[in-house]
């Protein structure tokens, strides 16, 4: 299985500002690794996680500073069963299969909460779920879709796959300057309230890429999907595809995953 290239060697030149002596703590961002997870299990506790940091910032608006609570940064990473999940400006008809032929391929459905439109869950895939207060951050999510995007991008530049993005288009791409040849390789989508964000991104890795055929990928027609597995024509480890995404998102984010 291939391993990533030296984590340093890309990262050199935007080290920069940890040279400059700081006092500021560095923020903590709790992570768990949930593993294969249904997504209904999944989703419950990201809303759990979402709804109490909600809940902890609108408390401290009636209170003295020194009895304000702290929120929390969450991190999960996991795997899905298969399962096609539907944004919430999503099309029905972009799932090309019926009741009983989610039930014949042993796919569950669901529509959820988030942005964007219909996308594939399932083993072999790296799902990310940043719950961040990004009034710790940066207040801007055009900025945070960026930087998840820039994460995915220098995750695969470890290995060798040279990612970027389209304008107008959400996601990570390959060939992304060739309309005919461009492939998603990783899809986003997210809810944000009061600066607290949830669900993420969906890397492919050593995906199954053929149940992204009973859908209409994030309703776009025009291009193909693609695998971190299916470019470099082996199989990954998953164990340092997610090591290497941890550090990019710990650089990008400037904080500590615990």
């Amino acid at each position: 299985m291939r391993s990533p290239l030296g984590y340093f060697t890309r990262h050199s030149s935007l080290n920069t500002r940890h040279s400059v002596p700081t006092f500021a703590p560095v923020r903590h961002v709790h992570f768990r690794d949930l593993g294969l997870i249904d997504y209904a299990a999944a989703w419950d506790l990201q809303k759990r996680l979402f709804q109490e940091t909600i809940d902890i910032k609108l408390a401290n608006r009636t209170l003295p500073a020194e009895a304000q609570r702290p929120t929390r940064d969450h991190l999960l990473f996991c795997e899905h069963p298969h399962v096609y999940t539907l944004g919430k400006s999503g099309r029905q008809s972009h799932l090309l299969l019926n009741e009983q032929g989610l039930r014949e391929k042993g796919v569950q459905f669901f529509p959820i909460d988030r942005g964007g439109d219909i996308t594939y869950h399932g083993p072999g895939q790296l799902v990310v779920y940043p719950i961040l207060d990004l009034d710790h951050h940066f207040t801007d999510i055009h900025r945070f879709l960026r930087t998840l995007e820039e994460a995915v991008i220098g995750t695969l530049e470890a290995y060798g796959i040279r990612a970027g993005r389209i304008t107008g288009l959400t996601g990570v791409w390959l060939d992304a300057e060739e309309p005919v040849k461009a492939r998603k390789i990783c899809a986003f989508g997210i809810r944000a309230s009061r600066w607290v964000t949830m669900h993420g991104l969906a890397l492919n890795v050593n995906t199954d890429l053929t149940y992204f055929g009973n859908i209409v990928p994030c309703g776009i027609r025009d291009k193909g999907v693609t695998s971190m597995a299916h470019e470099l024509g082996e199989a990954l480890d998953m164990a340092a595809v997610k090591q290497r995404m941890k550090l990019e998102l710990a650089d990008l984010f400037d904080v500590e995953v615990v």
